[in-house]
């Protein structure tokens, strides 16, 4: 018997966000993130895209450690450094090299990028390119922060939410997102 599917709609400095989550087991009673929904435009569009997502889910209160998940996000996506690192994460179903690639995206931490040709190092791939197809797929955007992930040269790279490289780009500045600790001009001068 499959696990029951929930989500909640959580408003965020950036909009109404969803999350959908899920028991993998009584007997265990774990629970598990099941995928996370940047906004849509409004609360009533993102629990549209979840229910597309999840057609048999239930809209509920979410447990205690969602809800922890949740204050999280919120305070990432208004500027405060969150580690999400630790969220169990409903992985069933998710190719093995994107598993692979959303463990060392999870290492990012706020506020700093890596590469895909980085990424793509330290998995041994061969293509870059891989790593931005596995997270172009990642159901779990702001989780998993495939918005650390750059381009080469400090591009910014493709993003697959809602705004695609604008919202990308916005993640970041809240983040205050840099390649490195070296200060800049404003830095500097304060």
């Amino acid at each position: 018997m499959a696990a029951q599917t929930h989500f909640t709609i959580f408003d965020t400095p950036v909009g109404p966000c969803g999350i959908a989550w899920n028991e993998r087991g009584i007997a265990w009673n774990e629970r598990g993130i099941a995928a996370f929904q940047l906004p849509e435009g409004d609360a009533e569009k993102t629990r549209a895209r979840l229910a597309r997502r999840f057609p048999e889910a239930v809209e509920a209160a979410p447990p205690e450690a969602i809800h922890r998940g949740i204050e999280d996000v919120a305070a990432l996506l208004s500027g405060e450094a969150r580690d999400l690192s630790d969220a169990a994460l409903d992985m069933e179903g998710v190719p093995e090299l994107h598993r692979r690639v959303y463990e060392v995206a999870r290492t990012i931490p706020p506020g700093r990028v890596l590469t895909y040709g980085e990424i793509a190092a330290r998995l041994s791939v061969d293509n870059p390119r891989l790593i931005g197809q596995a997270l172009g797929r990642n159901p779990f955007a702001i989780i998993v922060p495939c918005h650390r992930v750059v381009g080469a040269g400090g591009k910014l790279g493709g993003f697959s939410a809602t705004g695609g490289a604008v919202t990308k780009r916005r993640l970041l500045e809240i983040e205050g997102a840099r390649r490195d600790e070296e200060p800049t001009l404003f830095d500097l001068m304060a």
